[in-house]
């Protein structure tokens, strides 16, 4: 209850949110039946039904409406399992007044599509296209944004799955831009405002500012595969922390590398960690085995 009302006040004090409550997992659905709301934001310790059971309710019945997830300390692998069945997203109770506002309005603005223009895309075959992107984080958003109109070829089962794919890639070129680029280390234990912090000085840094994002894309109907180098040195992912979910309670910084994993049919690091290769196949090509090109 005391979680419901403090996440409740969070998103009722931002002007772009409009706020209605359940008191337990079973009425959610209910009221997700009676008003189709535009997201879902819910505790994974619910009573009637759970997070999880909600997650995997709303995926089956309302594929289109993206789940967040609050979580406990001490629950990160079951976070971990929703972001596997469905869930768009996660926010650590602790973090709640850092991290949920700003979460839901990212993910609601990454689902508001232009229909027509969606409904073009539904009809492309094929698509490979390579980017190259300046020392400049505020491509990173319009990219994304470019790749969820040309997934819509793809069958990925719902437009949750689609949801998913584009947050999963926002955060791999994020952790090239930081960990490549920039050469922060995935060992450090810096918080979110150091780590932030870290970033904007590097940025500016004659050593680091003329390095660049490389992606190349290639989507057709039955799978996407996406390669992003970086200039930096390797990123070497043996040095995360051991208990990773865990970690990224504290260390917002860290989600992409549990993230990723939960979406992704398929993950490399390739050239001695300076290519993050993802691949993610269609709903219909379940069973073929891996491809890369």
């Amino acid at each position: 209850m005391i979680d419901r009302t403090l996440a409740g006040r969070l998103l009722q004090q931002d002007p772009r949110f409009a706020v209605s409550f359940a008191v337990n997992g079973r009425e959610a659905l209910e009221e997700v039946r009676r008003s189709s709301p535009d997201i879902i934001v819910c505790d994974l310790q619910m009573p009637e039904m759970n997070g999880l059971e909600l997650v995997a309710a709303v995926r089956d019945e309302f594929p289109s409406i993206p789940v967040v997830l609050m979580t406990n300390r001490g629950s990160e692998e079951i976070a971990a399992e929703a972001l596997r069945r469905g869930a768009a997203s996660y926010v650590p109770k602790v973090r709640l007044a850092d991290h949920l506002c700003d979460t839901v309005g990212r993910i609601l603005k990454a689902a508001a599509a232009d229909r027509m223009h969606s409904r073009l895309m539904h009809s492309l075959e094929q698509c490979d296209c390579r980017f190259r992107l300046r020392n400049d984080p505020e491509l990173i958003s319009p990219l994304v944004s470019h790749i969820q109109e040309m997934l819509c070829c793809v069958p990925l089962g719902d437009e949750a799955e689609r949801l998913r794919v584009g947050v999963a890639v926002k955060h791999a070129l994020w952790i090239a831009h930081h960990h490549g680029n920039l050469e922060i280390p995935l060992s450090g234990e810096q918080s979110d405002d150091d780590f932030q912090t870290l970033a904007n000085e590097r940025r500016n840094q004659a050593s680091y500012n003329s390095r660049c994002l490389s992606v190349s894309i290639h989507i057709s109907n039955t799978e996407t595969i996406f390669k992003i180098s970086h200039d930096g040195p390797g990123i070497n992912v043996s040095q995360l922390p051991p208990q990773l979910e865990t970690a990224a309670v504290d260390r917002s910084w860290l989600r992409g590398f549990v993230l990723i994993p939960s979406v992704m049919d398929d993950i490399r690091y390739d050239d001695h960690g300076r290519t993050l290769c993802l691949l993610h196949k269609a709903a219909a090509n379940d069973e073929a085995e891996l491809e890369w090109e």
